[in-house]
């Protein structure tokens, strides 16, 4: 199928993409805006996403309440996140009801009422849910990995730490938003049935006043080994566990990509055959690609009985280093098969295909199409893969355990 794809950039620096979908009803813009977690002061983790939830809170000619009204009125699906680098709000509608929907987007954007009233509130929800975490071990162990791996600043948990969202005041808020909510360095990216022309001058009408310089970019992400363990009484043990990869600008991703794919993508992969189905070491098993800028990583977890932890640990990176031995066709096959599925699938998604294209701008400079995506996958072999993994071997390991005992692992240290 045809792509119809677009860009414009409007003065003030803002990037304007979009593809056409016209076989949908829907249209989906995300908006990715430089003010991510790792540019929050160090006494302040957490000011990314409670900015984030302020700014929400009444915008433009709508109050706190009367923008959740307007946004439901107009049957309006949205999401907003906040990652190492970004801030993202993403909203999905029927193709009627674009312009009205980019309004409250854009109003919360450039005119957001941040009341003071609704700090505590956004506060203690904040907190209410890093609580959560405590009774999830698995996300727990995953948010101590990027911890320990990528350091203070770019290991850092959207949901914050408990002194970090006591400390944040108001003009915190108002100050973190307004230093990094600027049009240099923010995409948005519309995808779905609509008129291009007329997107453009919509946009040009609702952001085309936004000015202020991006902010410095921040320097450059290094990942770090070494292990630590949290020690907790249980009968489970919780495994993250992470080594170095290609990141996502790579000219080779997408052969580490189809790597992992062959580990953990579905129930015919081999970790979850070699570490769940042949041995019952575990209940849950998964790897996955995981890119800040220009460090890539693949980042794996395992959750188990702590009788069988250290067994554990030891299969499942025996099962990731046995990728050098080679890889069946099979495997190859059904990967593919599961890559051509997932780009099918987009075509029929509006949300998916729209925060493809902002992500890919962010960390590409463009927007490659599915036909270039279909033959990088097409272009892997089995010899091409496993060559790819003798050239990029897993090293620079770093682990985290959550259970009653450490593991003995020598490589998160000494390699």
């Amino acid at each position: 199928m045809q792509q119809s794809f677009y860009q414009h950039r409007l003065a003030n620096g803002l990037v304007v993409l979009g593809e056409r979908m016209p076989w949908l009803e829907s249209v989906a813009f995300t908006l990715m805006i430089p003010g991510g977690t790792c540019r929050e002061t160090t006494p302040r983790a957490g000011l990314a996403g409670l900015s984030l939830e302020l700014s929400q809170r009444g915008a433009g000619p709508w109050g706190s309440r009367e923008i959740v009204e307007q946004l439901d009125f107009l049957g309006v699906e949205r999401s907003s996140t906040v990652s190492t680098f970004h801030t993202t709000v993403s909203m999905a509608a029927m193709a009627r009801v674009l312009e009205p929907t980019l309004e409250v987007a854009a109003a919360m954007i450039l005119e957001p009422h941040f009341p003071d009233e609704e700090l505590e509130e956004a506060r203690q929800s904040a907190l209410l849910e890093l609580s959560s975490i405590e009774d999830d071990p698995a996300q727990k162990c995953f948010k101590e990995l990027k911890q320990l791996r990528f350091g203070e600043v770019f290991g850092r948990s959207s949901l914050g730490t408990e002194l970090g969202l006591q400390a944040i005041s108001h003009q915190d808020c108002v100050d973190f938003h307004a230093r990094n909510c600027r049009p240099q360095g923010s995409v948005l990216a519309l995808a779905g049935n609509f008129d291009w022309d007329q997107f453009v001058k919509l946009a040009e009408k609702l952001f085309g006043g936004w000015s202020g310089h991006a902010a410095a970019e921040p320097s450059p992400v290094l990942s770090h080994r070494g292990s630590t363990h949290l020690q907790h009484d249980s009968q489970q043990t919780h495994i993250a566990l992470a080594y170095d990869s290609v990141p996502y600008n790579h000219p080779e991703y997408y052969r580490g990509r189809g790597i992992v794919g062959v580990l953990s993508d579905g129930m015919s992969s081999r970790l979850f055959t070699e570490v769940r189905e042949k041995r019952g070491l575990v209940y849950a098993v998964s790897a996955s690609s995981h890119s800040l800028k220009n460090c890539g990583s693949v980042l794996c977890y395992a959750g188990t009985t702590s009788a069988r932890a250290q067994e554990t640990l030891n299969v499942t990176v025996e099962t990731i280093r046995d990728i050098r031995n080679g890889i069946d066709p099979d495997e190859l096959s059904r990967l593919k098969s599961r890559v051509r599925t997932s780009l099918v699938m987009e075509q029929e998604s509006s949300t998916s295909r729209s925060s493809q294209m902002a992500y890919d701008w962010v960390y590409l400079g463009r927007v490659p199409p599915r036909q270039e995506v279909l033959s990088e996958i097409e272009a892997l072999t089995c010899e091409n893969l496993v060559e790819h993994f003798l050239k990029y071997p897993p090293q620079g390991w770093t682990l985290v355990t959550i259970g009653p005992e450490p593991l003995e692992f020598a490589d998160a240290i000494s390699n």
